[in-house]
């Protein structure tokens, strides 16, 4: 059984074929020649062959040293290669980030964000999962994603860090000649006196919007409940309807069919955040779009505000 050479035997082996002097190689490789005459007769001995025919002056490589050296050379260059890779992965400048969100915020607000950091990463693969709030939980849970935009502290998550971005105002939705044709301000009471448009139970905008009833005392009986944002803003369009929504939610609805209005007493916001696993190092890239995150806060909070104007 032979030993396996270190990559200090392998530039032995190189240096010396180059040099073929001990003095230089020596010098080369920061040792004293006792020294690396030792290393080359332990390599020698390990491999049960010799590599280099050497007396007072001269140090000649063999037939088996010349192939040794060949193949030390490819070594050596690999490890270089490996390490660039590495140090890539470490500097977040390659690899791969899958990043899950929920509609309103991959429409809303990562666009812009995921410009920006695409620019300075490009090396990057990135992969984006648009999801219901609980299905983005889920996945950072999982481990199928990175990082995660999501709405809610998801305190109860003991396995989650969460990191709050910006709260998310909610405003009235309708057709412009439908119930909120007035330019004003609506009371919650109102609203649910009118055909509302509600997402599903288990969404966050729903938790939320019931939520805001019960602490007013209000019972609102939706006269549609939908999965997609989608569906809820082409059913508003239609007039069949109004609906209330975070801000953030606008760009996915075809506003220009459509008018927004403040509500009065809704006492909450939807708080938007970033969420990834507790307890366990992010990646690289994970860190240094957290990183990017943050730094672009002021952007993202402009991008919620302009969204309610």
């Amino acid at each position: 059984m032979r030993n396996n050479p270190s990559l200090a035997d392998y530039r032995v082996a190189l240096t010396l074929r180059d040099q073929q002097s001990f003095r230089q190689a020596a010098e080369t490789l920061g040792m004293s020649p006792s020294a690396l005459s030792r290393q080359l007769a332990a390599l020698e001995a390990g491999l049960g062959v010799r590599l280099f025919d050497r007396d007072t002056r001269n140090v000649t490589p063999t037939a088996s040293g010349l192939a040794f050296a060949q193949l030390a050379e490819r070594m050596l260059n690999t490890a270089e290669n490996v390490m660039e890779e590495f140090d890539a992965h470490l500097s977040a400048s390659r690899g791969r980030l899958t990043i899950a969100g929920l509609p309103s915020v991959t429409v809303g607000l990562l666009p812009g964000l995921l410009k920006s950091f695409a620019e300075r990463h490009a090396g990057i693969d990135l992969r984006i999962m648009d999801a219901l709030s609980e299905s983005v939980v889920e996945a950072v849970e999982a481990g199928r994603a990175d990082i995660g935009f999501t709405a809610g502290t998801v305190a109860a998550r003991l396995r989650l860090a969460f990191h709050p971005l910006l709260d998310d105002t909610f405003v009235a939705v309708g057709a412009p000649d439908g119930p909120l044709s007035e330019d004003r301000s609506y009371g919650m009471a109102e609203l649910a006196a009118m055909p509302v448009i509600a997402m599903e139970i288990g969404t966050s905008v729903r938790e939320l919007l019931d939520g805001s009833c019960q602490r007013l005392g209000i019972a609102m009986a939706p006269r549609f409940e939908v999965a997609h944002l989608a569906t809820a803003g082409a059913l508003v369009a239609e007039g069949l309807g109004i609906s209330i929504l975070p801000t953030l939610t606008l760009p996915v609805l075809p506003m220009e069919r459509l008018v927004q209005r403040p509500v009065q007493d809704f006492g909450a916001r939807r708080r938007i955040g970033l969420v990834h696993q507790q307890g366990r190092s992010l990646s690289p890239t994970g860190k240094a779009f957290l990183e990017h995150t943050k730094q672009n806060l002021p952007f993202l909070r402009r991008a919620g505000q302009e969204a309610t104007n």
